[in-house]
């Protein structure tokens, strides 16, 4: 390798690091935030909570690594037409490759990491990540006995103990059950038990009452001596691992086991996830060749054209957005399947055109223009509001 082409890929190698970091934590967090309920209704410790935010991340890492290099690929080479030094290397007599292969190796490590991860890394994560979320919410007795606190036991049933009584009894019970449609039902029992009887497991309470409110504001009464409340159902429920096509393993794909009744169910899925691991890969190599087909040749910095890094983002988009279109359709539709091949070697082919035929991948010029006017006037408006904003400040301060 040449030192030109050592001094490329160490400059994009630097800047799709720091790219993958900063969009791997950003798209990291909005997924653990949506996991915070593990914490706030199963009573787990924080130990927990980072356990299952850190097994999330191998299944964004595929989506995320290839917007990151298209960030660094860009950016670096617009940076570089902007120092001249793609000027110099053209004058130089050095061909387009001399660009290109570095950022194409650059490009072939991070799919062989995409597809290492994809279906190495990411259903084993995602495996062990149902199991503790399942375990988590199994211990429903350690949950339900915790006094003062109100928790969600299932969708529309809520439980509160009041407290924790001599000989293992529970006092000032309240059940909140919204379950049966057109109907709320109320529970209050001001004491009570757990019962186990084999694999069942009751919750009796004693003396107390069950408000009934309709739909139509009928308000009934119920006074009971005893009652029965059967848990049973969520502890069950709570201990079962319901394992998605997303969670198997690759080599369960190939041959899934037809007694599988997610399988039954849906084989399509299969399938169709089948064939988006074995094309996700591909997609850093794909970006890769957009940015070089956009940002790769030495241009004036008298052409007006939009940033390099704006277009390449805006092409990458949209040819990811086929892609996902097309897998989420493939599991009902078999014909999207080819689609779903299609749209990566499309886009490459016609990005390596551009590449072949020294010629710049932009954006139509009439998008160009409106992007340019749709930036000058959120430009006067936002200065046009910072001045309001500090004249009405002045004239509070005064």
């Amino acid at each position: 390798m040449k030192v030109v082409e050592r001094y490329i890929m160490r400059r994009a190698a630097t800047v799709f690091v720091a790219a993958l970091t900063w969009t791997l934590a950003i798209v990291w967090t909005t997924q653990v935030l949506a996991k915070i309920d593990l914490v706030t209704d199963s009573g787990q410790s924080a130990l927990t909570f980072f356990e299952v935010a850190a097994l999330i991340i191998p299944s964004i890492i595929p989506i995320v690594v290839p917007f990151a290099l298209v960030v660094a690929v860009a950016q670096t080479l617009s940076v570089m037409n902007t120092d001249s030094e793609l000027a110099v290397i053209n004058a130089a007599g050095a061909s387009r490759w001399t660009i290109a292969r570095p950022i194409l190796l650059l490009a072939l490590a991070a799919s062989v990491f995409s597809f290492a991860v994809d279906n190495g890394v990411d259903p084993y994560a995602r495996q062990k990540n149902r199991q503790l979320v399942a375990s988590s919410r199994a211990d429903l007795l350690s949950l339900i006995i915790q006094e003062g606190t109100f928790r969600k036991i299932d969708d529309g049933l809520f439980l509160q103990i009041g407290e924790r009584l001599p000989d293992n009894r529970l006092g000032g019970i309240f059940v909140a059950d919204s379950r049966e449609e057109g109907a709320n039902l109320i529970y209050y029992a001001k004491s009570g038990s757990i019962v186990e009887k084999g694999d069942e497991k009751v919750l009796m309470m004693n003396d107390g009452v069950i408000n009934r409110k309709s739909l139509t504001g009928d308000l009934s009464v119920i006074r009971f001596t005893s009652y029965a409340f059967d848990l049973s159902a969520f502890m069950s429920a709570a201990n079962e691992i319901t394992l998605l096509p997303k969670d198997r393993t690759t080599q369960y794909l190939l041959n899934p086991d037809p007694n599988d009744k997610m399988f039954q169910r849906k084989p399509g899925s299969y399938t169709a996830e089948l064939d988006q691991r074995f094309s996700e890969w591909s997609y850093p190599l794909v970006f890769a060749l957009i940015a070089l087909a956009v940002a790769g040749d030495a241009r004036s910095h008298r052409e007006a054209r939009i940033h390099p890094l704006i277009t390449a983002i805006a092409i990458a988009l949209f040819v990811r957005w086929l892609g996902f279109f097309a897998a989420g359709k493939a599991d009902k539709v078999p014909l999207y399947a080819y689609v779903v091949y299609g749209v990566p070697i499309v886009a490459s082919a016609v990005a390596t055109w551009f590449i072949v035929s020294s010629r710049s991948m932009e954006l139509p010029a009439a998008w160009a223009d409106w992007m340019t006017n749709l930036a000058g006037r959120v430009s006067e408006t936002w200065t046009a509001i910072k001045l309001r904003l500090s004249r009405r400040a002045s004239g509070q301060g005064a």
